[in-house]
């Protein structure tokens, strides 16, 4: 394409440049303005010019994964070994230790100086740290320094700031939860106060740091949070669910719960209707000898 510039007598130089600077190549009077075709060839080029760049990027996009999942690995068989995700079994390089998971800092720190090998382990549908490998002479250094500047005033008060933040933010997302809770209820103002009581319970089940629960999400928004941190609990409290024998075919357990879900849902129709429900209630009933969630 560059040497098709030449000839037309474009400055192939200035391909990179915008198109606004293009000119002929030559000096007045012998500049003359773009026939209809150059101009086609110009917007042609910059095309081909913007797509060879996104090639370009995509290619450095793939290296940058490529490489980042060739020091990723399953557990090994023994202790110093690693499992790669071909199946091949890797010797862990001498001089090298384990950093066990847990503190956050000292991880990052250990995996921005250089080689690592982190090790991960699917569990399920989760996805476990089970450490990194990394020479044992940085991560003895990365310690000492982490703890040299743990042990000062400046840090024991940014730590103490930092609870207070994560405590109030905490504080704050649990009265919204509750909030949403009894927005998705809406129950009949006969069952108010009934409302309220479920919206406690499911709120200190769900909302706890670390509960794992559909409550600790951000992929969806809280009022779906919501519901299906209700539709969950009631799954566990008011039907037989956690006592069902279900078959281990694919599909089966998700079609149980689609069915329990539904009749919970009915159930909290009937609330919204104001219907008289007696202690007999599975819900009520849950309420009044609440059980371990599950």
């Amino acid at each position: 394409m560059l040497s098709l510039f030449d000839r037309q007598g474009f400055a192939a130089d200035q391909l990179n440049g915008p198109l606004a600077t293009w000119t002929m190549k030559g000096t007045p009077p012998n500049e003359r303005r773009l026939t209809s075709a150059e101009g086609d060839w110009i917007v042609f080029a910059e095309c081909v010019r913007k797509k060879l760049l996104r090639l370009v990027e995509e290619r450095i996009l793939v290296k940058e994964m490529q490489a980042l999942s060739e020091t990723t690995y399953l557990p090994g068989p023994t202790a110093d070994t690693v499992r790669s995700s071909d199946g091949q079994v890797h010797a862990v390089p001498i001089g090298w230790s384990l950093l066990p998971p847990g503190d956050a800092a000292m991880t990052r720190r250990v995996k921005a100086h250089g080689n690592h090998w982190v090790v991960q382990e699917k569990k399920g549908r989760k996805l476990f740290s089970r450490g990194v490998w990394a020479p044992t002479a940085t991560i003895e250094r990365i310690r000492g320094e982490l703890e040299s500047e743990r042990s000062t005033e400046a840090f024991a008060n940014r730590r103490a700031a930092d609870a207070k933040r994560r405590e109030r933010v905490q504080s704050e997302y649990v009265e919204d939860f509750a909030g949403a809770v009894v927005t998705f209820l809406a129950f009949h103002p006969d069952h108010l106060e009934l409302a309220k009581v479920v919206a406690r319970v499911v709120t200190q089940h769900a909302t706890p740091i670390g509960s794992g629960t559909v409550a600790r999400t951000k992929r969806i928004p809280i009022e779906q949070r919501a519901e299906a941190a209700v539709i969950a609990w009631m799954r566990h409290q008011t039907t037989g669910y956690d006592d069902m024998v279900i078959p281990r075919v694919k599909g089966k357990r998700r079609e149980v719960r689609r069915m329990l879900a539904q009749r919970s849902k009915e159930l909290l129709a009937r609330y919204r209707r104001g219907e008289p429900l007696g202690a007999a209630c599975p819900l009520a009933a849950a309420l009044a000898n609440p059980g371990t969630p599950s």
